[in-house]
Parts: structure tokens; C-alpha cells; sequence
């Protein structure tokens, strides 16, 4: 079994009908104000895409997406999403947005090789958003931006939730703060990529890192990511590397940092090849979203990911994710939540 983070003489403080009410407000509140936030324009996504197409998402490239036959098709394959980074730019062409504008939705996905605990599971459910922007909006200032924008909703929506439930106290701060992965490496050179994590979140309470994917004066990067979305290679100031990044927070009831959301601005042409190039995967340069891409059919992007499960956890002060989504998890950590005080649903 996966390990499991024991919360100190935890006790949680809405009941399972509160709770349910709560993840009702607070998705709808907070997708409402993303939309408004950013521009975005509701959009219906997909559960699964054909196989080949190079536009399923390959998270850190191990990954196995869930795959079966389409009798319809000749049993052509079809893969079950891990998120919707590419198909929501190849929307954005078919919809001909417009620079400042953009598109989200609901994106469910099965993960059937994630870790299990009480931030992961097999069913990730997050709000899939993108944007488009102009060749000179790609840089760290736009990026920045568009991450103050959405934790500004995050914020706007624990107050509610805390006026809601006068039992839930506020703990987010007001202001988010920047580094790059290169400087936090420098800050605590003897620790691991999520030790660095942990006490920079903890020191700030909410944190955006940038420069995610490429690697880092100690030869590794600070985290996975594929090489055809987020643009983890481009100059982004004072000789760093990287236009994407996640946000994570200092959680208290976990003692631990928890990332809600990565995003960035996605690779244009050059990006994509210098990255296929790093990640040795130029034969993905033939895929129909790359070819896409290279000719010059897809808008320029920022976008990314914010996990609906995982807001309402930390929103409604939840230490598993079972407690906020129906899942499956091992009878030995059912048991063992129990004992803690986290009923899983």
C-alpha cells in the first residue's frame, strides 16, 4: 500500500451532509470565477481520444492511460484522457479565439498508475483551462499574471466557504509568492526537490514554481513533465529556463505542502522541437498534434490544470481525498482512515 499521511489528532469538522453541500458551493463559485477571471468560455471535453494522435496528455511520459478497442472503429484503440493540456489548444483553433480569450471545463480522468494516499487517486477530476495569448505575451510577466488571477479566486472562494461555516477558519495568505526551481535548489541544496517544496510553502503559505521539467545546476530537473505542452526550456530572466510552474500551498491539517494547480505557457514551434530534441522523442514531431503545431494551425497558449477534489480538500479542511470523492482506495487504508477520523466516501 502507498504511504498514507497520519494528520495529528485529527477531527474533521463538517459532517458528511455539510460537506456535500460545501463541494457543491465551492465548485460552483470558484468555476465562475475563474471563467470571469480569465475569460473563459465553458466548454464540453472529451472522456477519452483516439490512439496515436499525440494529443492525450504523457504527464511525466510513464504513465499508462486506460485503453480499449472501438468495435465501430475495427477495434481501433482509444485512450481514457490524463488531462486535456493539447486537445483544449486544438479547440481553441477550431473555435478561431480570439488573443485574451479562452476556454475550461470539467476534465475527469482515470490514473491507473498513480500512488495511492490522501492526495492522489485513481479519478482525477480538475478544471482544464486555456488561453490564448500573442507572440509577445509569452514571457514571465504574463505568466504571473494569469497565476495571481487564479489565486485571487482561490482566495475569494475560502472566504465564502468561511463565512459559510463559521467552524472553518481562513489560513491561505493574502499574496502568493514567486521562485524559480533553480533559486530554491540554491536555498536548500541538500534537501529533495519535494523537501524544498515543503519548506518553501511552509515559510510563505503559497508559493508559484517556476521552471518545471528541465533540469537544474544538479543535473536533475525539479519535476517530470512532457515535452510537448508547457514550455519548461525558454529564457524566462536572469539566465533561468522555464514558463510554467505550479502552485502549491502550506496545508496545516497535513503539515505538508499540496500543489492545486501546474500551468504555463505552452511551447511554440521552436520550444516543442528543442524539447522532443532534450526528451529524445523527435518521433513525435509526425503526430497529428504536432503537425498541428509545426504548421503553424494552433494558437499560441497558456493553460492548465486545477484540481477540483483537491480545492474542495484543503476548502473544506479534509485531510484524504476520500472524503471528498468516490473512489476506490485499498481495504487496509479504509480501515486505517477510519481510525483517524477520515470517512471515505
Amino acid at each position: 500500500m502507498s504511504k498514507i499521511i497520519r494528520p495529528i489528532a485529527y477531527e474533521t469538522l463538517l459532517d458528511m451532509r455539510q460537506t456535500e453541500q460545501g463541494i457543491k458551493m465551492i465548485k460552483e463559485f470558484f468555476q465562475q470565477n475563474l471563467s470571469t477571471e480569465l475569460r473563459l468560455r465553458r466548454v464540453t471535453a472529451p472522456l477519452f481520444v483516439l490512439k496515436g494522435l499525440g494529443i492525450n496528455d504523457d504527464l511525466n511520459g510513464v504513465e499508462r492511460p486506460v485503453t480499449f478497442p472501438i468495435k465501430d472503429l475495427g477495434d481501433e484503440k482509444a485512450e481514457v484522457v490524463h488531462s486535456l493540456a493539447k486537445w483544449k489548444r486544438l479547440t481553441l483553433a477550431e473555435y478561431k479565439t480570439e488573443p485574451g480569450y479562452g476556454v475550461y471545463t470539467d476534465m475527469n480522468a482515470i490514473r491507473a498508475d498513480e500512488e495511492l494516499d490522501n492526495l492522489h487517486s485513481l479519478y482525477v477530476d480538475q478544471w482544464d483551462w486555456e488561453a490564448v495569448i500573442t507572440k509577445d505575451e509569452r514571457n514571465i510577466n504574463t505568466l504571473k499574471d494569469f497565476v495571481r488571477r487564479i489565486y485571487a479566486a482561490i482566495l475569494r472562494t475560502e472566504y465564502l466557504v468561511c463565512e459559510r461555516y463559521c467552524v472553518l477558519k481562513p489560513f491561505l495568505p493574502r499574496e502568493i509568492h514567486f521562485i524559480h526551481s533553480e533559486d530554491l535548489l540554491a536555498m536548500y541544496p541538500d534537501k529533495s526537490a519535494k523537501e524544498r517544496e515543503d519548506l518553501i510553502a511552509k515559510k510563505y503559505g503559497a508559493v508559484f514554481i517556476i521552471g518545471i521539467g528541465g533540469k537544474l545546476s544538479n543535473g536533475e530537473p525539479h519535476d517530470g513533465r512532457a515535452p510537448d505542452y508547457d514550455d519548461w526550456t525558454s529564457d524566462c530572466g536572469d539566465g533561468k529556463k522555464g514558463l510554467n510552474g505550479d502552485i502549491l500551498i502550506w496545508y496545516p491539517v497535513l503539515g505538508r505542502s499540496v500543489e492545486l494547480s501546474s500551468m504555463g505557457i505552452r511551447v511554440d514551434k521552436e520550444a516543442l522541437l528543442r524539447q522532443l530534441k532534450i526528451s529524445g522523442e523527435e518521433e513525435r514531431e509526425k503526430l497529428y498534434f504536432h503537425q498541428q503545431l509545426l504548421n503553424d494551425k494552433l494558437p499560441l497558449t497558456i493553460g492548465g490544470g486545477i484540481g477540483q477534489s483537491r480545492l474542495c480538500m484543503v476548502l473544506l479542511h479534509k485531510a484524504h481525498l476520500g472524503e471528498i470523492q468516490a473512489s476506490i482506495w485499498p481495504d487496509a487504508m479504509r480501515q486505517e482512515c477510519e481510525k483517524m477520523g477520515m470517512n471515505l466516501i
